[in-house]
């Protein structure tokens, strides 16, 4: 089993679902070693992980709802499944969302793995997107059967150029999305069921 810092079991002074959380990076993601500035600008990385009090299924179901994610994600506006694989999970999925002042479309491309629990897509259409893939994994927290850590990343380039701050703002508001109103509905739904 993976160890996390401060989700050790019971022993540990910090409860599970409030451990660990760390916050996005930039950096280059082309591994082409020393890169213009303008060029490093345009590919953005973000990592995100927490604790999210429901078993890794209940997190890996709520995730792979793509349909309702309107429901939870505010900037998302329509998710259509195109196309599903053998076992009736997305395959692929095309977006409508929100983003800078405008509506943007993409389309993408989901696949799945089972240990851990894991779900990653990558762009295969997109307006303003040259480049995106993502995962989100879930992990069970050693000694408590009922919390999940949730590791999200993502890659983006985008087609156009952007100031740094407002790269930034934007990456925020997605990993808001992506991690704690995530949390939110995972929680709020394990509640009341």
């Amino acid at each position: 089993m993976t160890s996390w810092p401060g989700v050790s079991g019971p022993a540990s002074t910090t409860p599970p679902w409030s451990a660990d959380r760390t916050t996005g990076t930039h950096r280059d993601r082309r591994g082409t070693g020393s890169v213009k500035a303008e060029e490093a600008a345009m590919t953005d990385h973000a990592s995100q992980r927490i604790v999210v009090r429901a078993t890794p299924q209940h997190c890996f179901e709520t995730v792979l709802d793509v349909e309702r994610l309107p429901e939870w994600a505010p900037d998302i506006k329509e998710a259509v499944v195109l196309v599903r694989d053998d076992e009736g999970r997305p395959g692929d999925v095309s977006f409508r969302a929100a983003a800078m002042g405008r509506s943007t479309s993409y389309t993408l491309r989901y696949s799945y793995g089972s240990n851990p629990l894991r779900i990653s897509w990558r762009l295969i259409d997109g307006d303003l997107l040259e480049r995106m893939s993502g995962e989100y994994e879930f992990l069970a927290v050693e000694g408590d059967p009922e919390a999940t850590l949730v590791v999200y990343d993502l890659d983006v380039d985008l087609l156009i150029r952007l100031p740094g701050f407002v790269r930034r703002r934007l990456e925020a508001k997605v990993v808001h999305a992506a991690i704690d109103d995530l949390k939110t509905r995972i929680e709020v739904g394990a509640r009341s069921t």
